[in-house]
């Protein structure tokens, strides 16, 4: 079975920054493995890494393919990322986001427009798949970023906080999208503090457990 994996990493932020990992090891395999966890624990930094847009230190990140993390080919085709800030581009239309997204993983003219009709209808976007991304409602920009990150069929999918703001209903939506692109076997990483996706994973790996909550949190913790 493929795996995506991080062996004995370390990183921080600065050079005297305390590390955020310092020689800790992770493995997922197909399936969705919700990360949970304090704010600043280092959820969203282990899929940046994963993701190949921050380099660790030391250690070392295996990616199903064996393509390494920075490689194009991996980034472009075989991951997909969901920033917490959406991302989209502002004074494109929704359709042309995720046709852009599309295009850039090399997918054929055909192919991506089926698939952009597919998640535009999917996720309920279709009366505003001809508006400008910066004219959506939060929850429009969200569901926006979350059928672009889909658009590609990703071995590799990397989502931080999909579900956060969106109603019941919505997150029942995407939780349906989710289950969907599992059943394609992908591995996927879902970060979130949102307790209606406890359900949803095959595992989980609550941060808590192994690194220290911050001074702050200590007293409620």
């Amino acid at each position: 079975m493929k795996t995506l994996s991080c062996e004995d990493i370390t990183f921080s932020y600065a050079r005297k920054a305390p590390p955020v990992f310092d020689g800790q090891s992770f493995s997922f395999n197909q399936g969705i493995n919700l990360l949970k966890g304090y704010s600043g624990c280092g959820k969203t930094t282990l899929l940046k890494i994963f993701a190949g847009y921050l380099k660790p230190e030391s250690g070392r990140v295996v990616t199903p393919s064996g393509h390494k993390p920075t490689a194009p080919e991996y980034q472009r085709k075989e991951m997909s990322f969901l920033f917490q800030q959406f991302n989209l581009l502002p004074l494109a239309t929704v359709n042309r986001n995720l046709e852009l997204a599309g295009e850039l993983a090399g997918m054929g003219r055909a192919e991506v427009a089926e698939k952009t009709r597919y998640w535009i209808e999917k996720l309920g976007l279709a009366p505003v798949a001809h508006h400008k991304a910066k004219n959506l409602s939060g929850g429009q920009q969200q569901r926006a970023a979350i059928a672009r990150t889909l658009i590609k069929d990703a071995q590799v999918l990397l989502l931080d906080e999909p579900t956060s703001g969106l109603d019941d209903l919505n997150t029942r939506l995407i939780v349906q999208a989710l289950q969907e692109m599992i059943d394609r076997e992908c591995i996927c990483l879902v970060c979130t503090h949102d307790q209606r996706l406890e359900n949803l994973p095959h595992e989980v790996v609550d941060f808590n457990r192994f690194l220290p909550v911050e001074g702050h949190l200590l007293a409620l913790a």
